[in-house]
């Protein structure tokens, strides 16, 4: 019923200055669930076990979902009514696994001289020990009759449900700070998550990328368009996933030449249904392109 596929790979950028990828991504296919999960740690100066954090994430995502889907019968059963708080603590309980993870890192692998040679004495102390994990986390999660998601700091997450248009269900939180990051490693964190929940419509796909994918493109037009061109050919996976991996290896040198994560999920049977529609919409933003391209030259 479900396939899917995930892929990370360095940016440009980092490979020039020889830094560790800092993306994390997977996919799970089981029989009543599926989930693509992509997470980007912010490998900024205190953030420096950020590519730990990112895979911590990641993991911690899976684990939860497991756990939530041990009684399917009784989840599926709960979660239409009372999908908002379910969410809500998969998002509490995806920050608690996490910590817990990274604290269990950092006990095993205490902070290394060099690493600390990079802060002054009252620089380090003032980083809270999480804070050196630091990413984001994307989540799609394809159910039986049902999607949802839910995401922490930048990044993507694009929906193509079943009139074949890539949207990104989730909003961006005009209330957040403009000042602060959200991320994984906030104390505050579990309130910082974005999410949705689509019962009445089918899902043909479920995509959730980092923003070095999004970076790699023109225009938001030509970022959506992208997802509608891939779920064109997802009737072919596995075998269409090698081009997706060699098209997000190339788009690592485009925008600002970050690392790139790039995962999905689809339900397979939608997919073969619609691929007509899906066909026709990839005309259609053909079209509009070009539509665009024209105007622009005429101004």
């Amino acid at each position: 019923m479900f396939k899917g596929f995930s892929y990370s790979v360095q940016g440009a950028s980092h490979v020039r200055r020889d830094l560790v990828c800092q993306d994390a991504s997977a996919h799970v296919i089981s029989e009543r669930y599926a989930a693509a999960v992509a997470a980007d740690g912010h490998g900024s100066k205190k953030h420096f076990r950020s590519n730990v954090g990112s895979q911590c994430a990641v993991d911690a995502v899976l684990e939860t979902l497991a756990r939530f889907y041990e009684d399917a019968d009784s989840f599926e059963k709960e979660f239409p009514a009372n999908h908002k708080r379910v969410i809500k603590n998969i998002e509490k309980q995806v920050i608690s696994v996490w910590n817990n993870k990274v604290n269990a890192h950092l006990k095993e692998n205490p902070v290394t001289d060099e690493e600390r040679s990079k802060f002054t004495e009252a620089e380090f102390e003032a980083i809270p020990p999480e804070s050196y994990y630091g990413t984001t986390l994307i989540t799609a999660v394809c159910g039986i009759d049902y999607s949802f998601g839910f995401q922490i700091g930048d990044g993507s997450l694009v929906a193509v449900f079943e009139d074949g248009y890539a949207i990104t269900p989730t909003e961006y939180d005009e209330s957040a700070p403009a000042n602060v990051t959200a991320s994984m490693c906030n104390a505050n964190a579990s309130t910082m998550f974005r999410a949705f929940y689509e019962k009445d419509k089918k899902v043909i796909a479920l995509y959730t990328s980092t923003d070095g994918l999004y970076t790699s493109f023109g225009s938001e037009n030509d970022f959506l368009d992208y997802h509608v061109i891939i779920t064109s050919q997802l009737k072919d996976l596995p075998e269409f996933s090698e081009t997706v991996l060699k098209n997000i290896t190339k788009r690592s040198h485009f925008g600002t030449e970050d690392d790139v994560s790039f995962a999905c999920v689809c339900v397979d049977e939608n997919v073969r249904a619609n691929v007509d529609l899906i066909n026709k919409r990839v005309a259609e933003n053909k079209q509009k392109a070009a539509d665009r391209r024209a105007a622009l030259l005429k101004k």
